[in-house]
Order: C-alpha cells, then structure tokens, then sequence
C-alpha cells in the first residue's frame, strides 16, 4: 500500500510541476500584458467599444480601491442574474426534466455560493437545476468567480515585484485576458479529455434503462463534460449531480480521476511559478511551493493511514478486514480516494469523489483542519496563492520580532498598516466558523438538522461552516442543510469568506505598491531558505492549531477516542 501510494504521489507531484511551470512562465507574461501586438490591437478595438480608452499600449490603470469596486460591482451584476435565471428556470428553454423554480432562499444561498467560488450545494443537479441553468447561470459563475481570485492574485505579484507603483493594473482587462486566454482554452482541453474518458456531453433528456437486476431506472443526461473542467480548473467543485465525482458520468475511470486532481492544483501551482519569475529569483516562488507540497504529503499521508487501519467494529462484527470502503468507489480505492480528499479540501474546490461523511474520525478531520487554515496548502485560483503570501507576510514579522529588526519581503518594508490588513484577513474565517457553529447549535432549528448524534453530528455541522467560509463547498452530508435558516446563515458565511478576506489583500496590495523595493543586504532576513520554510509551515500549523483545536477535540477527535475505548 505504502509503495502504490508513494508510486501515485511521485506521478501527481511531478506532471504537476512541470505542467505548472510551463504554464507558470505564460501567466507571469499575461501579468506583465506581455501580448503579441495583433492580440493588444484586437483588444484595444474590444475596450473602446465597451467604453474603455486606451493609454498608449496598455488601458487606463486603476488604484487598489477603484480595482476593489470594480470587481465588487462585476460580482454584484454576475450575482444578480444568476439569481433571476434560477427562480425562473422553470419558464426557461432547456429543460427537458422539468426543474422547478427554485425557492427564493435556495436560489440566493446557490447564488451566493457560485460567485463567492464555494459551490455549496442543498439541492441534486441533475434534478433541481435545467440545462440552461447549468450552462449560462452556474458555468458561466465558474469561470467569472474564478477570473475573480485569479485577478486578485495577479494584483497581488505586481504589488510585491514591482517598485513604487500606483497602477495595479485595470480589472476589465484582467477579467478578460484571464477568461479568454487561460480558463476558456484549458477548459476545451480538460473536456475533450474528459469526453474521451466517457463523461457525457449531450443535450438528452433523461433515458429509461433496465438494469441488470430486471428493474428500470432513468439515467440523467446533460452537458456534463464541459461543466465538469472549469468545476475543477477554477476550484469550483460543484457537481453537475449530486454524487459530485463520484458519479460515472462525471469521472469514469481513473485516468480521469488522475486528471480531476491534476486539474484543480494546476493553476494554483502555476501561480507560484509565475510569481518566482517574476520576482526576480525563481526561489521564491519554490519556497511557496515546497511548504505547499509538504503540508500536502503529510495529509495526505494521514488519510491514507486512517483509512487503511479503518473501524476495528468491523473486525468485532466479523468482518476479515478493518479497512474503510465505506462511502468510496471501488475503481479508485482507497489511495485514489485518499488523495482527491487531500487535494480538494487543500484547494477550494470542493468537488468529491468519496463520501466524507463515511470517513473515519481522524480521516476526516484532517480535510476539515486543512480548510481551517484558509486552504493555503496550493488552495484556489489565486486565493490559495495569496492566502499563503499573508501568512509570508505574518512569518516575516514574527522572524523580524524575534531578531529584533523591522520586517520586510522583496525588499518592501512590512509596516504596521500592512500587519493589521494581515490579522484581518486571517481572522475572518475562524470568526465566521465558530460564531456560525455556535449560533446554529444554540438554536432549535440549528440542531434539528443534525442527522446523527454525539461527536459525528458536531463534526458535521463545525464541517459546513468551515467549507462555507472557506469558501470550499464540500460536506460531510449527515447535516438536513436545505432549510431557510441553513441555506441564509450558510450563504452569508460564504459571502463573509470571500470578500472578507479579498478586502484587505487589495488593500495590502495597494499599501505594498507605492513601496520603493529596496536592495538585499546582509541583515536581509532570507525568505529561500530551508529554515523560512520551516518558519513558514509552524506558521501555518500554530495557526490553525492555537485557533481549532478546541472545536476539533469536541468532534473528530472525541470521536477517535470513543472508538478507541471501544475497541
């Protein structure tokens, strides 16, 4: 087991690495608005019909605040007609199993969770939502929510390797290049790859089919494969069905598994590569990228041992085996199913090929503490990239305080204004997950929703509003989350996840870009080596060890602990 797993893990490391750095070096060249000149000239015909006016080669920039309204207004327009097409669905073309309008508080909770990147999901797609819908309203939100993170990032890289600047850059023009020449070209690869695995791609209605057992059955029909790449491109994570990943029709085989993981650490990967280029020294874009790596190997690694060791009850009910299968597909087992667990909880994508609901206690408790740390370990498209420079930035302070010298990375010194923005961002997400765990469980309707008793049940419900506020859309299942109270209490924690964060990492951006980047010198506290990148990850860990582990001893630990006093 330990060999297979090894074997997996090198494969997936390394097609990653490579393709993230090819990819890297394209990003770093699209941050820079380094184009071909036919490319800027068709642009600039774009930008002027939709008002834009250019200056000299490149659109008018924008400061950190005028780049932060843009995207909140962007957001707000994309949020407003998703909205309207879901509560009105069952009026609309392209809906041949006749999926009603949705209720008011499901459509604003599904709205909010596909602009906020969470895709948190309290209905069964291939049920509840048309083909329109999928296509124009969710799809479309997986590319722009998406874009979103992706641009934020990007302004977050010229902040940090450029000097004394006042432009940003200019949102349209980076919602656009990010969409047209990264996420729409990946996404026509990743489907005809998917669709060459067997993922459906078609506009059937649903097919009656007699199984083998004699008993007819409808099997859902849709366009499936083309949904399915930006889920994962974009870290989206939503489902075209319920069963998410899990399903045959949205990954097949295990080369299509191999490909999903792929997919949602490809981008996030190439981040760091582009940032390494393009802050002169492609080191720094390594010591992100090996604190990222180690991380995911030892949850991985814990994953894996705890479900290979699995429920000793099963011995003592006569079973010749203690492994846990449960909830998992027997064409990916228990590595494959390990890793994809590992891989979408790292990142903020949420898409599941298990039921992590049926992991064991220590199994799943470590997807949940990897969300409890921002998901930083690769993370989202660009909001993995930039959760971890705040934790840089929260690394290089304690190492200033410790030596006694004022902080600073890439040459620009880290202030007081910087390291408030800093501990904001930071502490948004465990505010909202454990005031939203309290509230729900100080209430009755709160705790009716608990389908299961004792420890699980907590774990549960502390699960949904991790991945809420986190922005992740995964669940642990066992929670009845479909209900007015869930559904606005659970979509405000998204929205509060989302923006509350990207707030203060523009406005970090815009303090950092007016600073002069000075000259290393030999008190320059090296931000490459070996020991930051100790620092770094202790960083990560005390973290999220200081602020959750509390709530963790309340759930899947005390759960651990019943099972081992009764075995």
């Amino acid at each position: 087991m330990a060999t297979t797993m090894l074997i997996y893990l090198a494969v997936f490391l390394i097609t990653l690495l490579v393709m993230g750095k090819m990819l890297g070096h394209y990003l770093a060249r699209l941050i820079e608005g380094d184009l071909p000149h036919w490319v800027t000239q068709t642009e600039h015909v774009i930008w002027r019909c939709c008002g834009f006016k250019p200056a000299g080669k490149a659109i008018q920039p924008m400061s950190w605040y005028h780049y932060m309204l843009a995207l909140l207004i962007f957001n707000l327009m994309g949020a407003i007609l998703l909205f309207v097409i879901l509560l009105n669905q069952g009026y609309l073309p392209l809906n041949p199993q006749f999926a009603p309008n949705m209720n008011w508080d499901l459509a604003l909770n599904t709205t909010i969770s596909f602009i906020t990147n969470t895709n948190w999901q309290a209905y069964s797609g291939e049920t509840a939502v048309s083909y329109l819908s999928q296509m124009t309203g969710l799809a479309v939100q997986n590319f722009l929510s998406a874009t979103t993170g992706i641009a934020v990032a990007f302004v977050l890289i010229r902040a940090l390797t450029q000097s004394s600047c006042t432009s940003l850059g200019n949102a349209w023009v980076d919602i656009g290049r990010i969409t047209l020449y990264v996420l729409l070209p990946l996404s026509i690869v990743w489907s005809l790859l998917f669709v060459s695995q067997g993922v459906i791609q078609n506009f059937h209605p649903a097919v009656l089919s007699q199984g083998l057992d004699g008993q007819q059955q409808w099997l859902p029909m849709g366009p499936v494969a083309s949904q399915e790449a930006i889920k994962l491109l974009g870290t989206n994570g939503g489902g075209y069905f319920a069963a998410n990943s899990a399903h045959p029709y949205e990954n097949p085989t295990s080369l299509s598994n191999f490909l999903q993981i792929l997919a949602i650490f490809l981008i996030p990967t190439a981040l760091c590569f582009a940032f390494g280029r393009l802050s002169g020294t492609q080191r720094q874009g390594h010591t992100l990228l090996w604190s990222m790596t180690l991380i995911f190997i030892v949850a991985v690694t814990v994953i894996t041992w705890a479900e290979w060791q699995g429920n000793p009850e099963f011995i003592f009910a006569g079973a010749d085996s203690s492994l846990n299968m449960e909830g998992k597909e027997t064409r990916f087992g228990i590595i494959g199913s390990a890793i994809f667990v590992a891989v979408t909880t790292a990142a903020s994508c949420g898409a599941v090929n298990a039921m992590h609901d049926s992991l064991t206690a220590l199994g799943g408790m470590v997807p949940m503490w990897l969300m409890q740390t921002g998901e930083v370990v690769f993370g989202g498209v660009g909001s993995g990239f930039y959760g971890m420079i705040l934790y840089v930035l929260l690394a290089v302070f304690i190492a200033g305080l410790m030596v006694g010298r004022a902080p600073e990375y890439l040459g620009k010194k880290i202030g007081v204004a910087e390291m408030k923005w800093v501990a904001v961002a930071i502490l948004i997400s465990p505010t909202v997950i454990l005031l939203g765990t309290t509230l729900a469980l100080f209430t009755d309707v709160g705790r009716e929703a608990i389908l299961n008793p004792g420890p699980h049940g907590f774990s549960e419900m502390l699960y949904a509003f991790t991945s809420a506020a986190n922005n992740n859309g995964s669940a642990f299942a066992g929670l009845n989350a479909s209900s007015p109270f869930y559904n606005l209490l659970l979509g405000f924690s998204m929205l509060i996840g989302r923006f509350g964060v990207m707030l203060p990492v523009l406005a970090i951006a815009g303090s950092l870009a007016v600073k002069k980047r000075q000259p290393e010198s030999l008190a320059t506290l090296s931000t490459t080596s070996p020991l930051f990148i100790l620092l770094l990850i202790l960083t990560v860990l005390m973290i999220g060890a200081l602020t959750f582990v509390p709530a963790l001893a309340l759930g899947p630990i005390a759960e651990h602990l019943q099972l081992f006093w009764a075995k």
